[in-house]
């Protein structure tokens, strides 16, 4: 099942998406969820059309987890060694936005670029998760963009600013729950920034699972429902500036677009 988050006549709802097609081409209904996606819901059976709503991030996470150099030709292109233990940092809240909403380009860079990703939603509160318990914790995967300011990352030490400036976690378009973690580890991955494809890989290509992820990331703090874990982006990250249309694409999930625009 797709489970969307929208806003309609200033009401803020959750639905399942139904039909066939995409956000832009139409053809896509929301049958309205009664209470919350995470625990054992009911369909209200009033349906709005996807074009009459506005698509909002699909989840509102405590704390997204974002893993660095989780592929071997990304870390390469910018140099890095493939680490020994996941690289994990934090992207806050206030940086997720979702598909149609404007990347703004940060005042503090002149480098800004796009990483597509692929998003584990966690559906229960969790800690130490042990790996034959991992299917149990997760609620869904979306799409990601774990946009980064570039010369930000590479001057700091930390990368909090590159990577948590308002706005740098574009999710959506909605979660797609009824996939395996066996599935999920093996899904075509793409960014396109104005219609030419930059990105290209396989999340079967990642060094450490989604397993091993979740895993790690348990070893240390609590996941609450609606939590977002970043998996690490293919190799082929580039620039992206003022005025650029920046779609990832995730098979059997669905494509998150989003426009870059001046901060401002």
């Amino acid at each position: 099942m797709r489970i969307a988050r929208f806003s309609i006549d200033g009401n803020v709802a959750f639905g399942a998406v139904e039909g066939e097609g995409t956000v832009e081409s139409g053809g896509l209904v929301l049958d309205i969820i009664k209470g919350i996606p995470y625990t054992d819901f009911e369909l209200s059976g009033t349906k709005v059309p996807l074009s009459k709503v506005r698509l909002l991030p699909p989840v509102l996470p405590n704390k997204v987890v974002a893993i660095g150099r989780n592929y071997a030709e990304h870390a390469a292109e910018l140099g890095n060694e493939v680490p020994d233990v996941p690289v994990a940092f934090f992207k806050p809240t206030t940086s997720v936005i979702g598909s149609g909403d404007a990347i703004e380009y940060p005042s503090f860079s002149n480098e800004l670029h796009h990483e597509a990703e692929l998003a584990v939603v966690i559906g229960r509160m969790c800690r130490e998760v042990p790996r034959e318990r991992v299917k149990d914790v997760v609620f869904g995967y979306t799409c990601a963009n774990d946009v980064t300011a570039r010369d930000a990352q590479q001057r700091e030490k930390q990368w909090a600013r590159a990577k948590g400036f308002d706005t740098s976690c574009p999710l959506g378009p909605w979660v797609e729950t009824g996939m395996s973690i066996a599935a999920a580890s093996d899904l075509t991955i793409q960014a396109t920034v104005n219609g030419e494809q930059r990105q290209l890989g396989r999340t079967s290509d990642m060094i450490r699972s989604i397993e091993d992820l979740v895993v790690h990331i348990t070893e240390a703090m609590t996941l609450l429902p609606g939590d977002v874990i970043l998996t690490g982006t293919p190799a082929g990250v580039g620039p992206l500036n003022v005025g650029d249309e920046v779609a990832v694409t995730i098979e059997g999930i669905g494509t998150l677009t989003n426009k870059v625009i001046k901060r401002g």
